[in-house]
């Protein structure tokens, strides 16, 4: 069995524009500081990764890596969420998503589509170049706003949806292979890959793609009333990656899954910090230590209440905690030796 690495954190929901939280070197400090051993680095944030560099320059690269060692941490993964996202877009959501793409682009789905592939293309070099062997992402999605089936979806519709997305996956995934890079999918509500279903959906379309994988993250299962625990022993082989986060689910009278367009504070389903949730990280850390999942533990910040401050500084610990140091004995063998046959046959009386 493999101990889980950690504790990590992504520092997506981190950055700001004040110190420490404005530059790669404060960041850094301040998650050393705290306990963290690795950090996930949101690629869109172009201070802490120049991307284009970093597809193209292997001593930008070590320099890059050198810098996040000097504070006695680990680059787990690059991310690629939001240009993941841009690779599906269906038409109704356009306008929204336009935030995430670069001025050139806004306005022009088929070139912001062309533009989201080459980016993500350019996060599997760079994590080559970086020594990293699994990336985190989102799918997209085309088929998201026919989630529930009323109006009644049209025959093949589902069929055709997910080999658009595959189609479009498709060179992103071959080129990550020849990177030797994992292409790890948040499963995730508003994507189209939301939960075991549609991943396996997916990964028919793209005929078993051997770089097609899952970022593991519990928070999202149990805002679907999806078995979390259960969902490891489905796809443990497929789990390349972790996101430690928290959420709980208290449906009432007036409300459930859905949420009524409620703000987060008001679902009856909402993310919090480590510990203040319902997510019973006992059961999954021991499930993926069991199976010997080679993941990063990050941390994924997401809160209606808490700072993320004190959030990050519970972090570190809570994940340390869980943290299972595999053992190579078995608790029940004092006896040890040899296999003796003959008295193996007496036990049986054979």
């Amino acid at each position: 069995m493999k101990t889980i690495k950690g504790p990590a954190v992504f520092l997506a929901q981190f950055v700001d524009g004040k110190a420490p939280f404005n530059s790669l070197d404060g960041l850094c400090k301040w998650a050393a500081d705290l306990g963290y051993k690795g950090i996930q680095i949101p690629t869109w944030e172009s201070f802490l990764i120049d991307l284009d560099k970093a597809a193209e320059s292997q001593t930008y690269c070590d320099e890059l890596k050198g810098k996040v060692n000097s504070y006695g941490l680990e680059i787990t993964e690059l991310s690629t969420h939001l240009q993941g996202q841009l690779v599906a877009v269906n038409p109704a959501y356009d306008t929204m998503f336009d935030g995430f793409a670069p001025e050139q682009v806004k306005g022009n789905p088929k070139a912001r589509t062309e533009w989201a592939i080459e980016t993500v293309k350019k996060a599997g070099t760079a994590s080559r170049r970086l020594g990293i062997s699994a990336h985190a992402t989102f799918s997209g999605a085309l088929l998201w706003h026919t989630v529930y089936p009323w109006p009644q979806r049209p025959s093949g519709l589902v069929e055709m949806g997910f080999g658009e997305l595959a189609k479009r996956w498709l060179p992103i995934l071959n080129h990550f292979d020849e990177q030797g890079v994992d292409v790890c999918y948040e499963i995730h509500p508003g994507e189209d890959l939301h939960d075991g279903v549609s991943f396996e959906r997916f990964l028919k379309a793209t005929n078993n793609h051997k770089r097609v994988n899952i970022l593991y993250d519990p928070s999202h299962y149990v805002l679907q009333q999806l078995d979390y625990v259960t969902f490891i022993d489905y796809y443990h082989e497929y789990i390349k990656a972790f996101h430690v986060k928290d959420a709980e689910f208290n449906p009432t009278g007036k409300q459930g899954v859905y949420g009524g367009y409620s703000d987060w504070a008001d679902r009856a389903g909402r993310f919090r910090s480590l510990g203040d949730g319902q997510v019973d990280f006992s059961a999954i850390f021991s499930k993926l230590t069991k199976y010997n999942c080679d993941v990063w533990a990050v941390m994924e910040w997401e809160c209606c209440m808490k700072s993320p401050e004190q959030g990050a500084r519970e972090g570190a610990p809570f994940i340390q905690k869980h943290i299972i140091e595999s053992t190579e004995k078995t608790f029940d063998d004092f006896a040890g030796g040899d296999t003796d046959k003959e008295m193996l046959k007496s036990i049986l009386g054979i």
